[in-house]
């Protein structure tokens, strides 16, 4: 799906009245896995602040609605492990947008749940293809718009798996441990060139796929789900999940130039 709108942010919309930051207005920001959970929250949340959104994801129905929601905003289906279709996707944001002033890696998956020895070859590869190798398939394109419009943000999607180490999901912990490394190296890569760029480490959000992977994770111990989600739970400060919509406030004030000298 290929469509725009100047439709302008609905009103009545919770973002527009609680997260007020400046410098979101009118900016050109490509949210990637944008048509559901996390993306499309984020997306919303941006499209709320005034700033011109465009999504890709790999569900084609998920996309239509979420474009529909957003604006009837540049939403095309791509897989960001995939270079071809990154590439068919940012030609489509340059057409449109003429430059570009914020990316938000946000396309992941979860990837097996095992010990190492039971974990396919092929399903590590497409876990780190799509967690990491995507990111960098997207910054890639990106960057050289950012570099034209004088500068903008990125904001990464790591995990606490990504600093802690997770047992018996190594693909995903791998992954994104290598997201934190992308993000430092290119904040000093791109620091010279007004570009910011940034990490989210979010922890448990939720949502269907952390529900899959305690299910998972409580299979491969021998423990009840009920049990494995209190082990989850209890090493959370504050002992709850955090929310999609609360992710996403992060990224709108990291994108914001409420976050003007955050970067690394």
């Amino acid at each position: 799906m290929d469509v725009q709108s100047n439709e302008s942010p609905a009103s009545n919309d919770p973002y527009r009245a609680s997260l007020r930051l400046p410098g979101l207005m009118a900016k050109r920001i490509v949210v990637t896995a944008g048509a559901g959970g996390i993306g499309l929250a984020i997306a919303k949340a941006l499209h709320a602040q005034g700033a011109r959104v465009a999504i890709c994801d790999v569900d084609e129905n998920a996309l239509a609605l979420a474009s529909g929601q957003l604006g009837n905003c540049l939403a095309i289906r791509a897989d960001v492990s995939d270079e071809a279709s990154v590439d068919r996707f940012f030609d489509a944001v340059q057409e449109q947008f003429n430059g570009l002033d914020a990316l938000v890696n946000n396309a992941g998956i979860a990837g097996p749940t095992g010990g190492v020895e039971d974990i396919l070859p092929s399903d590590w590869r497409q876990c780190v293809d799509v967690c990491l190798t995507g990111q960098f398939l997207c910054a890639r394109r990106a960057v050289p718009l950012m570099k034209k419009s004088g500068g903008g943000a990125m904001v990464n999607m790591s995990s606490a798996a990504g600093k802690h180490g997770y047992a018996y999901r190594t693909p995903y912990s791998a992954a994104k441990f290598g997201v934190i490394g992308f993000t430092q190296s290119l904040a000093k890569e791109l620091g010279p060139d007004n570009i910011r760029v940034n990490a989210i480490l979010p922890g448990i959000v939720e949502g269907p796929r952390i529900e899959g992977v305690i299910r998972d994770r409580a299979a491969v111990t021998g423990v009840s789900y009920e049990d494995m989600k209190d082990q989850y739970l209890s090493r959370i400060s504050l002992r709850k999940m955090v929310t999609a919509d609360e992710v996403a406030a992060t990224v709108a004030f990291l994108i914001s130039d409420a976050g003007a000298n955050i970067s690394g």
